[in-house]
């Protein structure tokens, strides 16, 4: 006896951990069933199989044909293999569009960008604000005093009334200043007219 029918049961062999031997397979190779089948039986399923084969071979001929049919219908519509591309593509982006997931996506990236929106519009308030507080402040206030001071100083050197004006004032004061005569071009002008 082999040894998975000494065990009394001819499926516990599989159940080995080791690898089928030579003598295993001999074993499965011996058995026969179509033993039980009588010559009949067996002249009738081979009968059935011919004619199974036959009509495969005539369905496999009739879709070749189809085929044929199909892309010659499609080359007079012109209906190229990239216009199918696009259809399809089309196609599947809006079946995409209209899923549940898709929407859900949508849903959940537009609501993450309103909050953004949202807490971009809080920090923007928030740094108008703390600027507001900074220019309030008196540190700011020494600052901006010191700036003031330092322009009317500057006005006053380059000719200015020298009381206070704002920032703009004293663009407007030294653009002005630049547009007149130099004092060298007014000193050149009186000498000639001594001549």
């Amino acid at each position: 006896m082999r040894p998975h029918q000494e065990r009394g049961h001819l499926t516990a062999g599989f159940l080995d951990s080791e690898p089928l031997r030579e003598a295993d397979e001999d074993f499965v190779s011996d058995v026969n069933l179509s033993a039980s089948m009588t010559e009949e039986e067996r002249e009738e399923i081979q009968q059935e199989l011919a004619k199974l084969e036959e009509e495969i071979g005539t369905l496999r001929q009739v879709l070749s044909s189809k085929e044929k049919q199909h892309a010659e219908l499609k080359q007079k519509l012109g209906i190229t293999p990239l216009s199918e591309l696009k259809t399809n593509f089309s196609r599947g982006w809006h079946d995409m569009q209209s899923s549940v997931a898709y929407k859900k996506t949508s849903e959940t990236l537009s609501t993450a960008g309103q909050r953004t929106s949202a807490a971009f519009s809080t920090l923007g308030s928030t740094i108008t604000r703390k600027i507001g507080d900074m220019r309030n402040s008196p540190s700011f206030r020494s600052f901006e005093e010191k700036v003031e001071n330092t322009v009317s100083t500057i006005k006053t050197k380059v000719g200015g009334t020298g009381i206070g004006g704002s920032f703009e004032d004293v663009l407007s004061s030294a653009a002005h200043a630049s547009s007149q005569d130099t004092p060298t071009n007014n000193l050149m002008d009186s000498s000639e007219r001594q001549c």
